[in-house]
């Protein structure tokens, strides 16, 4: 495992294996790799043919990958829910928002498909599969013109994937394994014909179809430094410690193409002294962060995602979070990860932003001055001096804050695929019965971590999930 964590597409180390070299130990229909979003979601999908059996190898002891990790919030447009709480909006306008942010740079026939089917993917979740999930309609996160953030119970991601992972395990014609990793695959003539997986021991299962669910490379540092910019590679790794770019390396091995190797999802907002997440409600409810002059140093609202390289760029890499009482109690309750920081002592308190800030290492006489102006922009209704114009409540006391830095979540990077997932060769042909999705497939973020929109990663995770359980499940009936 060591091994695989340290290796990249360039290294010679031979990640795909022939046929005619493999005795078959066992057989299945269809062989999902990964037991996160991706690969839950791709199982379900295809079990619903009765009549195909359904594998899934996770290599961890546990689910969820990266999905139990995040919020859990999927977006989409044109849902019920949405019509429900009485908004009414168009796949083109979800869209418009992720390739505005990302200034184009993404596969666009890529992302206006998936935002079609988006809807799709919340009905069948919640109405085929009775996966519990909520209109988020009290915020939005950087750059949405709408709410269509879909989440799960206590906006957690181990909410969903519990709720997935039970239904797997009660659908007769999925077996799902961890601690069994997949560590090659086997073709034949270009096509896939199955795998070798095991901890202990390898064993050899033929499949007619493959579906790669690894998630991507953020837990390889090696490929992070071979693809992804200078400032990054120093941050705090805040994901799966099974994303080590497995699948990424199979495909290529096989002709996949790779794309936007260098894009990825940071965060600006991980606690330094616990080492937990401070959720970006925090900041887009109206907090904001200083450095140790306290100064602020860039627009909060721009994205969580790229901000986590102007906190990497300040002095030890380090900024303080800030916000009052009201978001404090907004946000206990409807965060799981809020109350947890919460319960693990994340957040200090005081009367004074002076004294907060002196506490948290921050000039507390400028990081005042700063507040004082942040509030008279706010009560204006102005742009205030960093050019954020979202600010609609000064912040009073009692004051709340942590000391932050910048982190890697996960990459955006990798496999292209079409329509239904499918591995694409540099030429444009498909790599017969090789599907992936999440992590391991080319995102929609175009380049580096300012394209990052948030959900991007669910919305490739458990779309092209559901696509290639669908494609997989239609071309075997």
């Amino acid at each position: 495992m060591d091994e695989q964590a340290k290796r990249t597409p360039s290294d010679s180390v031979a990640e795909v294996v022939s046929a005619a070299d493999v005795d078959w130990d066992i057989d299945t229909d269809v062989l999902v790799a990964g037991g996160g979003g991706t690969g839950l979601v791709a199982a379900l999908a295809a079990s619903e043919n009765t009549d195909i059996r359904v594998t899934v190898l996770e290599k961890a002891p546990h689910c969820g990958g990266n999905t139990s990790l995040s919020t859990g919030m999927i977006p989409a447009a044109g849902t019920h829910l949405q019509r429900d709480a009485g908004i009414e909006e168009t796949p083109a306008d979800m869209a418009r928002d992720i390739l505005e942010k990302n200034g184009y740079q993404a596969d666009e026939d890529r992302v206006r498909y998936l935002c079609e089917e988006s809807a799709n993917l919340i009905h069948w979740l919640v109405d085929d599969w009775d996966i519990t999930l909520h209109l988020v309609d009290d915020f939005k996160y950087p750059k949405h013109s709408e709410y269509r953030m879909h989440a799960p119970d206590g906006r957690n991601g181990e909410n969903l994937v519990a709720e997935l992972v039970e239904r797997i395990e009660t659908t007769p014609n999925i077996e799902l394994l961890t601690n069994a990793p997949v560590t090659k695959l086997v073709a034949e003539d270009g096509a896939v014909r199955g795998v070798v997986a095991g901890l202990t021991r390898d064993e050899a299962i033929e499949a007619k179809k493959v579906i790669l669910g690894t998630d991507g490379f953020a837990g390889n540092r090696e490929m992070v430094t071979e693809y992804c910019e200078e400032d990054i590679e120093r941050a705090l790794y805040f994901g799966s410690d099974g994303n080590t770019g497995d699948g990424v390396r199979f495909g290529a091995e096989l002709g996949g193409e790779l794309a936007c190797m260098d894009a990825y999802q940071g965060h600006a907002t991980v606690a330094s002294q616990t080492g937990m997440l401070s959720t970006y409600a925090v900041t887009m409810n109206g907090g904001i962060l200083v450095n140790e002059d306290g100064e602020r140093f860039g627009d909060e609202s721009s994205g969580y995602s790229e901000f986590a390289i102007d906190v990497l760029k300040q002095p030890g890499g380090q900024a303080v979070q800030l916000f009052d009482e009201r978001i404090f109690q907004k946000l206990q309750g409807e965060f799981d990860d809020f109350d947890e920081a919460v319960e693990h002592g994340t957040y200090h308190s005081a009367d004074s932003v002076e004294a907060l800030a002196d506490r948290l290492g921050s000039d507390g006489e400028r990081a005042a001055e700063t507040v004082a102006a942040y509030n008279e922009a706010a009560a204006a209704g102005e742009p205030d001096e960093v050019g954020r114009v979202d600010g609609s409540h000064p912040l009073e006391a009692p004051f709340y804050g942590t000391k932050v830095t910048g982190s890697l979540f996960h990459t955006q990077g990798g496999l292209v695929v079409d329509e239904h997932a499918r591995v694409l060769r540099t030429d444009g042909s498909v790599v017969a019965n090789l599907y992936a999705g999440g992590g391991t497939a080319c995102g929609i973020s175009g380049h580096g971590a300012g394209g990052y929109l948030s959900g991007n990663g669910l919305t490739t995770a458990l779309g092209y999930g559901r696509l290639a359980g669908i494609h997989a499940r239609e071309s075997l009936e």
